[in-house]
């Protein structure tokens, strides 16, 4: 069973974790600051100039091998570890650190001709050779093959004084596989978790409808034709299992080998939308990061007028809560990057210190230069294809210098967030099999989860009230969350459409309210159970008496604006209106002394007798949930949770970021020594003046500042401050 095999993997990991707890600690005590480095694609040998100018710009690692089985094996058994070696002998000359890749996801074209079902089967039919990330991760013959290339490659490396540690695969997914084999672990799969009875089966997902009963294991059909919402997300949620096997698989090979001192990561990406943008549907990060020391991340976006501080930030509070709050690598972002993201001056400065500022200990760029050939010709490094060292490289030596000068200080920033936001892969997928918009499959440019979660997330962003980005889908079943502090630690918890809920996790969020927590879930939350089948009582589903409302109609708005209560309506724009859907909640009691408080009613001549958001006490120790029932524009999320906020508490003489919020971005922690380190990041093409509400040192100029002295920063620019 895959799922025995996930477990197994689990166990050798979180052992290793055990006895090896301190091995990110050890071998980590610099801001890892360097590239993606590809010997093998140089248009000539050029190594020891490559090298002479990355001492240069102050970088002190580099990743290399990961992309490149093909010249490491050319043909099966014949091993060429030749550029591999030149450059681990180049850069322990020159005291560059070195991660390996194990080259996986790109295969040869001698493994597709040896056996063709190396490559996955897809909804769309097989994939055909040529791109990256085209194999079924689950081939018997690709693991084989994987398996021997991952260890002739560690062996080789292991010893090797620069070798630091090793990222498993490359931004891994199960990439849409339907593989028979696949297919054929899932019916196994399904027939474990129902422990064997067909009758359960099809109670649980409704399989009678449409005549889609299965009264026999051998009549499962294929999910990816499926009608049924409930099958095919557990196919998901299964495939995503898959993910996690697959590294815990490869993570184990490694650490045969890996030194003590040595670490294993991998560079998860997230969903995409211009960029990084919310959730990965194709991996679920928290289960995937348990077979890995340190989480890691590759984190993209816009630049030039489209850059703030956004993207960064939610990778990086995602991935910070993939090991208990540990700090995490930034293995790639953009140096020139995509076409159009070209950044202005000073930008790419802002970009290093922001991925800083959200707990990294690295910033490393893709990719040393621009390549000369192929798909990503255009996608720029560092260099651009006449290796000169041009506008972007002195840029990038600028940032290599101050780290190496005050990276120390810099190093293992760590948070105590109040808020949290609780993010669910099960929620996520049954909104592409559901849709907010029109109740079927998503289509076109429908709004989606992550629209939602970043609705949510960018609201705390814009107040500059920092959080957590927890898992929800496993919310409820320990002691402590993904973050790895338990849910009563935070002030506010937001929870954006989570429609999937555990019964744990509803009785964790009513705990945490009873308790005297302040929670704000919006529209489409509770509706449903793990499996994606629609809970058949007053919804929201267990909640009702938490939030004091219910409803069972709902629709997308047209033409309906918001009635704002005088409590919330200076927080919000008085133009406000319902956008994509929209619940038509009642109250328990219009009463306030009741415990219910109408924030928000609808104005629309159906549908104005109707609320649209709430705010319930609940449990008598003052803690109160908030509903809303409706989207809206980002401004009127931002007031809602700045209310919230306020009524949370968050008004301390340590929330003095809230103040700034709209002017420049602040990012707070703890470094390794204890002090508190500030981040001001002025993400705006304008120069911002504000007032300085502690004392400190800069760390980057060593200049002491007063609390209540003016800075100003210029376009694009920082201040990172040291607290007296």
């Amino acid at each position: 069973m895959v799922g025995t095999r996930i477990e197994r993997r689990w166990n050798e990991s979180e052992r290793h974790m055990s006895e090896n707890a301190s091995a990110s600690a050890t071998s980590i005590d610099r801001i890892l600051f360097g590239c993606a480095y590809y010997d093998e694609y140089m248009p000539y040998d050029r190594l020891d100039r490559d090298i002479e100018m990355m001492k240069a710009a102050h970088i002190n690692v580099v990743r290399i091998a990961e992309s490149t089985w093909s010249t490491e094996e050319p043909q099966p058994g014949e091993f060429d570890f030749r550029h591999v070696d030149r450059v681990l002998d180049a850069t322990e000359r020159a005291g560059i650190k070195v991660i390996i890749g194990t080259p996986t996801y790109a295969v040869p074209s001698w493994l597709v001709r040896l056996d063709p079902t190396v490559l996955a089967d897809t909804p769309n039919g097989r994939r055909g050779y040529g791109p990256r990330q085209i194999m079924d991760i689950t081939n018997a013959t690709y693991r084989h093959y994987g398996e021997r290339i991952i260890r002739r490659l560690v062996a080789h490396v292991a010893d090797r004084p620069n070798v630091i540690g090793y990222q498993v695969d490359n931004e891994t997914k199960y990439y849409d596989v339907v593989s028979p084999n696949v297919r054929q672990m899932f019916v196994r799969h399904v027939r474990e978790l129902f422990d064997g009875d067909l009758d359960a089966l099809n109670r649980a997902w409704g399989l009678d409808y449409w005549s889609n009963r299965i009264d026999a294991w051998e009549d499962f059909p294929d999910p990816t034709n499926s009608i049924n919402g409930s099958m095919r997300g557990e196919f998901d949620a299964f495939r995503r299992g898959l993910v996690s096997e697959y590294l815990a698989w490869q993570a184990s090979i490694v650490r045969e080998y890996a030194r003590d001192d040595q670490f294993v990561t991998q560079n998860f990406d997230f969903g995409w939308k211009g960029g990084s943008y919310g959730v990965q549907p194709a991996v679920d990060h928290f289960e995937a990061a348990r077979a890995l020391d340190i989480a890691g991340a590759d984190v993209y976006f816009p630049t030039q007028d489209e850059l703030d501080g956004r993207r960064i930030a939610f990778a990086g509070d995602l991935t910070r809560g993939l090991k208990g709050g540990r700090n995490y690598l930034t293995l790639e972002t953009e140096a020139q990057g995509n076409m159009g993201w070209l950044p202005y001056p000073g930008q790419l400065r802002l970009q290093a210190y922001g991925n800083l500022a959200s707990g990294s200990d690295s910033v490393m760029y893709w990719h040393w230069h621009s390549i000369h050939n192929s798909w990503e010709t255009y996608w720029k490094g560092i260099l651009s294809h006449d290796f000169e060292p041009g506008r972007t490289y002195r840029d990038v030596a600028a940032i290599g210098a101050e780290l190496e000068a005050h990276g120390d200080r810099l190093l293992h920033l760590t948070k105590r967030n109040r808020a949290a936001v609780i993010v669910s892969n099960r929620s996520l997928t049954a909104l592409e099999q559901f849709s907010l918009e029109g109740g079927f499959r998503r289509g076109g440019n429908q709004a989606d989860y992550n629209d939602v979660v970043r609705w949510m997330y960018d609201a705390l962003y814009g107040l500059n009230i920092e959080c957590d980005v927890i898992d929800g889908d496993r919310l409820g079943e320990g002691g402590v969350t993904s973050s790895g502090r338990a849910l009563n630690e935070y002030d506010l918890v937001l929870v954006p459409t989570m429609y999937c809920a555990s019964d744990a996790a509803l009785e964790a969020l009513r705990a945490y309210v009873s308790d005297g927590g302040h929670l704000v879930a919006s529209f489409k939350s509770f509706f449903a159970d793990p499996q994606m089948k629609v809970r058949c009582d007053r919804q929201p589903h267990a909640m009702t008496d938490v939030f004091g409302m219910w409803y069972n109609e709902f629709t997308p708005p047209h033409n309906v604006g918001l009635d704002f209560a005088p409590v919330a309506a200076s927080y919000v724009d008085a133009d406000a209106e319902a956008q994509v859907f929209m619940e038509l909640l009642m109250p328990a009691s219009a009463d306030a002394s009741a415990g219910t408080q109408i924030l928000a009613r609808y104005r629309h001549p159906a549908w104005g007798d109707y609320v649209a958001i709430t705010r319930h006490m609940f449990g008598g120790n003052g803690g109160w949930a908030e509903y809303v029932g409706t989207m809206t524009s980002p401004e009127v999320m931002r007031g809602l949770v700045a209310d919230a906020a306020d009524a949370a508490g968050l008004t301390g003489a340590d929330d003095w970021p809230r103040a700034l919020a709209g002017t420049v971005d602040v990012r707070r922690g703890v470094n390794a020594s204890g002090e508190r380190i500030d981040y001001f990041l002025n993400y705006s093409a304008d120069p911002v003046t504000f007032t300085l509400p502690v004392s400190g040192e800069d760390v980057l100029s060593g200049d002491a500042h007063s609390a209540g002295s003016q800075v100003t920063l210029a376009l694009w620019d920082l201040l990172i401050l040291a607290e007296s």
